[in-house]
């Protein structure tokens, strides 16, 4: 896995632009399909209870964000993954606020516990709620001070998932483990970044069966996009940067990633 592997990927999810299924939050939604245009993917959102099932079997990957949670989505999030667990279509989990609340803590259990999830996305605290352990965490923003690889190595063993955990430093583990060192801190004022990069590393999986190495590929191409993007706008305008980093997400290409990109095999 290295630079020149994550451009190939990048520049095959460009020529195939898969359809990517996301059932995911209301206050991200615009954000996440302008995102995936801008990569080159091609999004559609359709969370209702009577066809998510349908869709989900004609994407090339399935995202699941439970950041807006109510009990229909969480059906409709159900019936779509299994119906792309059938197909062998990737599903992509992300659990965000997991711990806040009871019941966003069981709804994500619940969807783990129902649906073969492929790659698993979130920050540390959430990651760690979902492998049982006790910690605080603060609306959708998780805390803690876990050592993060291991953590990421335990939720990858014990839910037998790609599991990705985001932070200061990317981790991903699976079959093989990489950590990312590419983005820009301006990336916490902006919300649904986090969302939206839920369904770059879909958009990946859809073009690429390694799914830690797709993983790793597009966290390193979205944190060299937002590095460029903060270059350009500036630390201190997440509004300037929120339009930038689109326009980023289109331009970041084979040169910028070469020149960029910081993945380590662990």
């Amino acid at each position: 896995m290295n630079n020149e592997h994550t451009a190939q990927l990048l520049e095959k999810v460009r020529n195939e632009k898969p359809l990517v299924h996301n059932l995911t939050n209301t206050v991200v939604t615009n954000f996440t399909a302008n995102g995936l245009l801008a990569l080159g993917a091609s999004p559609v959102m359709a969370d209702a209870v009577e066809e998510a099932a349908d869709m989900a079997r004609i994407a090339g990957a399935v995202v699941l964000n439970i950041g807006t949670l109510t009990a229909d989505k969480v059906e409709a999030m159900i019936l779509a993954g299994k119906a792309a667990n059938e197909k062998g279509i990737p599903v992509l989990f992300d659990p965000v606020g997991a711990g806040a609340t009871p019941y966003r803590t069981e709804s994500a259990k619940r969807i783990l516990s129902e649906v073969n999830v492929d790659i698993l996305r979130g920050n540390a605290g959430e990651i760690a709620v979902l492998c049982g352990r006790a910690i605080q965490v603060k609306g959708v923003d998780g805390g803690g001070n876990e050592d993060v690889r291991k953590l990421a190595k335990e939720a990858a063993d014990m839910l037998s998932t790609t599991c990705v955990i985001t932070g200061k430093e990317d981790i991903v583990f699976g079959q093989e483990a990489y950590a990312i060192q590419n983005g820009d801190p301006i990336l916490t004022r902006v919300t649904g970044t986090g969302c939206l990069l839920g369904s770059v590393i879909a958009s990946f999986c859809a073009v690429e069966r390694n799914y830690v190495r797709a993983a790793a590929a597009a966290l390193s191409f979205y944190g060299v996009a937002a590095e460029r993007a903060a270059e350009v706008s500036g630390a201190d305008q997440p509004g300037t940067f929120a339009v930038q980093f689109l326009n980023e997400l289109h331009k970041t290409g084979r040169e910028e990633i070469s020149q960029n990109g910081k993945v380590e095999v662990l």
